[in-house]
């Protein structure tokens, strides 16, 4: 249950993650329907993982989307956690679309040039920010 007199508005940057990893999800199959027409590749050509790493010429949007179910999730847990407790005022809704911000910057260089050191700053960014997020929720959830 949402505390009562929390803003709603916290869960526009879930929604938001939300968008981006549908997004990822859009690139990701377009991408590979085309290969597998060009190239005429079968579906059970692919099967596994290890297959589809073999064939498939452009792995960075499945590793992005893949990627948007791991630290993400602690994301949407601190929006809960946030909700519930009550802590919805303006640093947590800051830092909550900060933390997006940096995930689409992460998932836009991911899936375009791919440049290791300006995605891993992007990710790095991300990390810092879900770090801040849940060390503001830590501390309130502490101090009552």
């Amino acid at each position: 249950m949402i505390a009562p007199g929390a803003s709603t508005t916290l869960f526009l940057p879930g929604l938001a993650m939300v968008a981006l990893t549908f997004v990822v999800l859009g690139v990701m199959f377009r991408r590979r329907v085309a290969q597998m027409r060009r190239d005429r590749i079968r579906p059970q050509q692919v099967a596994t993982s290890q297959q589809a790493a073999a064939l498939y010429a452009d792995v960075a949007p499945a590793d992005n989307f893949r990627n948007l179910f791991e630290m993400p999730v602690l994301f949407y847990f601190a929006l809960t956690v946030a909700a519930i407790s009550g802590q919805t005022g303006p640093l947590v809704v800051g830092l909550a679309w900060a933390y997006v911000a940096a995930r689409i910057a992460h998932s836009v260089i991911q899936c375009t040039y791919n440049r290791v050191m300006h995605r891993f700053r992007a990710f790095a960014a991300s990390v810092f920010v879900l770090l801040a997020l849940w060390s503001v929720l830590g501390y309130g959830l502490v101090a009552g």
